[in-house]
């Protein structure tokens, strides 16, 4: 029976963060990733991303200077980045580069899809896998010291090893990728992400056009079973003059909308990315958060390791939400107050017209997290918030 120091489960930025940063500090890491992957993902990412984990610019496939938010009625609001850029990536080499990077580290990467998770007679995590692409491969197992799940929004490692992982809330996201149009019009701008708050296209999240240079994801996402995704990318395709470009690729997948409980089993077992619910609410951001998740997991990690105390793998949800969970906490609010009906969305596109929001909210955006430094503008906000929940400011 093989014997590691730690097996990561999963290779999407969490995944391959985490085993990057874990074979940094010397352990032995087997990065398992099943093939063929799909996860829906605007792509978008802030600039401290690259600077944060090193990532190259020149997997950028675009640069985007503006967003457009679209309420149900058709008024709009055109919210400039300013001085900065949100960065698009496209999922697939972006992913891969971030896993031969890991391989670069000295990570032994596997093809492979988890099974189960059991233990050893003394103890020790035993990982069994399906090797190879397909499900019904040669079974293989494995033990290891330390088992980082990053296998995403439905983490087989989290059900199996993590208390309370089913209390997760979640939204299912759908897009298509496509050729971008050739020409700039009003309804698509090759630097600019368009967002739309309508019912008919999203009834309780939004849908989205986020051009990625030669093509564009056109996508939605809803909470609500039995909503036709499909049909809403369709309209959205025919009134936005996308509907005859090339469709290339067609997914679906889940996507959390709050952090779990628990990340960890207090002894060898710790999430990252998905698998521990950090998406942004409201936004669905999450490459950035993947990241940073799988960072404080390999940090969480090595501690454990070198202590030999799992109850230090707590350590990685409590570092996460000191930084971020304030943000999260907001931006949960309005989703849920917000998102809810179209009147709604008419008066929370009305309040992104005001200069104080936009601001804040991209000076939010590039730094991950809330801005302290201007208190008269959130005083501002805070009473055109007033104005508009209370109906005292018509949309």
């Amino acid at each position: 029976m093989k014997k590691v120091d730690a097996i990561v489960v999963g290779g999407g930025p969490a995944g391959a963060t985490a085993a990057h940063e874990l074979a940094l500090e010397g352990y032995e890491v087997v990065l398992l990733d099943r093939a063929g992957r799909t996860k829906p993902c605007g792509g978008a990412v802030p600039p401290r991303l690259l600077e944060a984990f090193d990532v190259p610019e020149s997997l950028l496939v675009n640069r985007v200077d503006t967003a457009r938010i679209l309420a149900p009625r058709g008024n709009s609001v055109d919210i400039p980045v300013g001085d900065g850029f949100v960065g698009m990536v496209d999922r697939g080499p972006f992913d891969e580069w971030l896993r031969q990077r890991a391989v670069s580290a000295g990570v032994t990467r596997l093809t492979g899809t988890f099974k189960s998770i059991e233990r050893s007679p003394d103890g020790t995590a035993r990982i069994h896998y399906t090797e190879g692409s397909s499900r019904h491969g040669e079974e293989r197992s494995m033990e290891a010291r330390l088992v980082v799940g990053a296998d995403g929004a439905l983490s087989q490692v989290a059900r199996q090893a993590i208390p309370d992982s089913g209390r997760g809330a979640f939204v299912f996201a759908y897009h298509e990728i496509i050729e971008s149009p050739a020409e700039a019009s009003e309804t698509f701008g090759p630097e600019r992400c368009d967002v739309y708050y309508r019912s008919t296209l999203s009834p309780d999240f939004y849908a989205w056009v986020f051009p990625h240079g030669d093509t564009t994801s056109v996508g939605t996402g809803s909470s609500i079973r039995g909503f036709d995704m499909r049909g809403a990318i369709s309209q959205l395709r025919e009134s936005t003059g996308l509907a005859d470009a090339a469709t290339i690729k067609k997914e679906g997948a889940p996507i959390p909308l709050q952090p779990l409980p628990k990340w960890d089993n207090g002894k060898d077992v710790i999430l990252a990315g998905d698998a521990a619910g950090v998406v942004a609410p409201s936004s669905g951001e999450g490459i950035f958060y993947a990241m940073t998740g799988g960072r404080l997991a390999a940090q969480a990690g090595h501690e454990a390791l070198e202590s030999g105390k799992g109850k230090v793998l707590a350590r990685a949800r409590r570092r996460f939400l000191r930084t971020h969970g304030q943000v999260f906490w907001i931006l949960g609010i309005m989703q849920r107050y917000w998102y809810t009906t179209d009147q709604r969305r008419e008066r929370f596109v009305r309040i992104c017209e005001d200069r104080d929001v936009q601001e804040l909210t991209f000076e939010g955006y590039m730094q991950k997290e809330l801005v302290k430094a201007r208190p008269l503008a959130h005083a501002r906000i805070f009473f055109k918030n007033i104005g508009h929940l209370t109906g005292l400011v018509s949309a």
